[in-house]
């Protein structure tokens, strides 16, 4: 039964020790970097120096995800998993001992090289430990694990700083945090280095040419999820803002909400990733993009708690296909090219993106309306492009080569 139970859910010997990783490295993380925003607002950073974290968090996210594939293509899964590891270990150091908001922003280039550089190589690790029909439970199981840091992060941070107070809060939090990912590294070190590819001319292609590899399913995917991921990171800096100051809820209630939100993501992942393995993924993508547009326009209404829990369903309604759309990545990677093809995709993606930060900060200063409708505005373009030139176009030959 056990057996059984692992094969549907795609566990496997790395990807049951990544799982594990994902928790370990992603509750350390989560533990304070929700609260950043809020954090440095206490230590008397303005508006735009916020805007300006959350865009070096997109940012950095973009720049390094190449990086990542590379080292992974190069140096093997393992090896770049624990230097990722030993990166952020660096950076929670620094924004510990030194309590001001440049620490975060010069702590960034360390402790986001583990989320941001190790995506490419997950994504590997599914791509090699599992066969192809099995890609979307893999990646379903995986997004279903890294939500569970997600949950229980932000409700013990929140119940820190709720108790100690923000700066002695988020000391004690990051604490926790390099707690946590040195275990992360014991884990890491018992992973098992799967065979490399065959070495062909593909190992030391530039990246104008990964670039050049990608279908044109993909470029349409990729330009859609620019749409939506603006839609994403207009107001994602603010969120806490207007939750704390206009629903007038603690740092431990918003612990709560951002835990409605992943038991709600939670509650999604495997049976979608069961469907969209059998049915076809386009559908769910589709459907996770119409949530994204969904969740900026339910904030317009929610002032106090009751209805902030109901927008936080909603937003975790958004991870709906995220599976799905990761499948579709890997599905249209080049088997030698996957891990940079992966860095490349989100280097384009988020270095896009990060504009979306700094036009969020503005139309935050021109109200929160402004930026909830702007960001809808976003999403709503996006997956009618997705469903124009991607699941109009191609839903018949995809339900036939799933």
């Amino acid at each position: 039964m056990f057996r059984t139970l692992a094969n549907f859910l795609a566990l496997k010997r790395n990807t049951t020790l990544l799982l594990v990783a994902l928790v370990l490295a992603g509750t350390g993380e989560k533990l304070w970097l929700g609260f950043a925003p809020k954090y440095l607002q206490t230590l008397s950073a303005g508006v735009f120096i916020i805007g300006l974290f959350d865009a070096l968090q997109t940012f950095l996210g973009a720049i390094y995800a190449y990086p990542g594939g590379w080292a992974t293509d190069h140096w093997g899964q393992r090896r770049s998993l624990l230097f990722f590891n030993a990166l952020s270990l660096g950076g929670y150091l620094l924004v510990l001992v030194w309590q001001h908001w440049i620490a975060l922003l010069i702590g960034a280039f360390l402790f986001l090289a583990w989320s941001a550089m190790s995506l490419p190589t997950t994504f590997s690790v599914v791509a090699t430990s599992l066969q192809r029909h099995q890609h979307t439970m893999g990646i379903g199981v995986q997004s279903l694990v890294r939500r569970v840091p997600m949950m229980l992060g932000p409700l013990l941070g929140g119940w820190l700083i709720t108790h100690f107070g923000w700066a002695q809060g988020v000391q004690y939090a990051l604490l926790l945090c390099l707690g946590l990912s040195a275990l992360t590294m014991l884990f890491q070190w018992f992973m098992l280095e799967p065979e490399p590819e065959s070495k062909t001319t593909a190992s030391t292609l530039p990246f104008g040419e990964v670039i050049k590899s990608f279908t044109p399913a993909l470029r349409e995917l990729l330009v859609s999820d620019i749409l939506i991921r603006f839609c994403e990171r207009i107001p994602y800096a603010f969120v806490i803002l207007w939750a704390m100051d206009q629903g007038d809820v603690t740092a431990q209630q918003f612990g709560y909400l951002v835990a409605f939100e992943m038991v709600t993501a939670m509650l999604c992942y495997i049976p979608v990733a069961h469907l969209a393995d059998k049915y076809g993924r386009r559908p769910f993508v589709l459907i996770t993009f119409v949530f994204f547009t969904l969740f900026p326009l339910t904030l317009l209404f929610a002032r106090d708690f009751k209805w902030l829990a109901l927008a936080f369903v909603v937003r975790g309604l958004k991870e709906f296909g995220e599976p799905a759309r990761k499948a579709l990545i890997i599905g249209e990677a080049e088997p030698e090219l996957r891990a940079r093809t992966y860095g490349a995709y989100y280097l384009i993606r988020d270095c896009v993106v990060t504009a979306g930060s700094f036009l969020g900060a503005w139309l935050w200063s021109l109200g929160p309306r402004a930026n909830f409708i702007g960001a809808a505005a976003c999403g709503g373009l996006g997956t009618i492009w997705f469903w124009w030139f991607v699941f109009r176009r191609d839903w018949p030959r995809a339900r036939k080569t799933c």
